[in-house]
């Protein structure tokens, strides 16, 4: 499953990041990535608001995209973290078979 997650830098981490500025944060990405039995995609630098980054994964499980939310979260090198669940084109072609199957089952409000 892929995921994209995106995130601001705190100050602590900012001032690190200046303190050796050739710092690799994809290779901590890849190696988190990697020890929860997936992927790294891509990782891009961002700064709509404020320095961050911006990182697609893919991982077998969900539960561990969250998790590595979570830990990265916690170490406090990042804040305003949002994590997006992907679809490929495949994938999202299978949601649409579903959601057909399941459209005469839902009543919405007033009908």
């Amino acid at each position: 499953m892929h995921f994209c997650m995106t995130a601001q830098y705190t100050p602590k981490s900012l001032n690190a990041i200046l303190e050796n500025p050739k710092t690799n944060r994809f290779e901590a990405a890849k190696k988190m990535v990697e020890a929860a039995g997936g992927k790294l995609i891509s990782m891009y630098s961002t700064a709509a608001n404020g320095p961050g980054v911006l990182v697609i994964f893919d991982v077998p499980d969900p539960n561990a995209a969250s998790a590595m939310s979570g830990v990265v979260i916690a170490s406090g090198a990042v804040h305003n973290v949002t994590l997006t669940r992907l679809w490929t084109a495949d994938e999202i072609t299978q949601v649409r078979q579903k959601a057909v199957q399941l459209k005469g089952a839902y009543t919405p409000p007033g009908g």
